[in-house]
């Protein structure tokens, strides 16, 4: 059976898998898929975003080990927190020089808008950790030592840049936290 992909050409067979986080995917391979949805973490929603190379292979087991991965998120993501607590305690490192940036650039109107305090003072290691929130999670099935990559923010309406952390297929975070725009 012949059907028509979005791009004018006919493909044989074109498969579909239903995801719990992404809905029905089809699994015609050699295109570049991007799937977004949102996803509900502890009361905080976030972005994901699927990638799938034109070159990856992937297929419905490949679709089902996604959603098992994503079931250990909220885990992965404490992991992230600690580490990037720990970095906050030691110098010149990515999560330190994000807080120093940010804090340095910050109106004193704002405090409380962004981390909830009244004074500078308050602006403490602790309630930086729990101003930034994890906002986005792209994954890449054909990256398995950049499976997860998490990228978080102060918040959208106060900056465009994030700290990322990546963790590969097994869910072993990368030790190093970088900070990006």
């Amino acid at each position: 059976m012949l059907e028509c992909a979005a791009v004018g050409v006919y493909v044989e067979g074109m498969n579909k898998v239903a995801s719990q986080h992404f809905g029905e995917i089809e699994l015609n391979h050699g295109r570049d898929h991007n799937i977004a949805a949102k996803h509900d973490l502890r009361g905080q929603t976030l972005e994901l975003d699927l990638n799938i190379n034109a070159h990856d292979h992937f297929d419905e087991a490949a679709m089902h080990k996604v959603d098992y991965r994503l079931r250990y998120l909220p885990e992965l993501v404490d992991e992230v927190r600690e580490m990037i607590a720990e970095e906050l305690e030691q110098e010149g490192t990515s999560p330190q020089e994000y807080l120093q940036f940010h804090c340095n650039a910050l109106k004193d109107e704002h405090l409380h808008q962004v981390f909830g305090v009244e004074d500078r003072s308050q602006l403490t290691n602790d309630v930086f950790l729990k101003a930034l929130k994890l906002g986005h999670v792209g994954i890449f099935p054909g990256q398995p030592e950049r499976y997860f990559v998490l990228d978080f923010t102060l918040g959208s309406h106060f900056t465009d840049e994030v700290l990322v952390a990546s963790a590969d297929e097994d869910g072993v975070v990368d030790d190093e936290i970088l900070w990006e725009s």
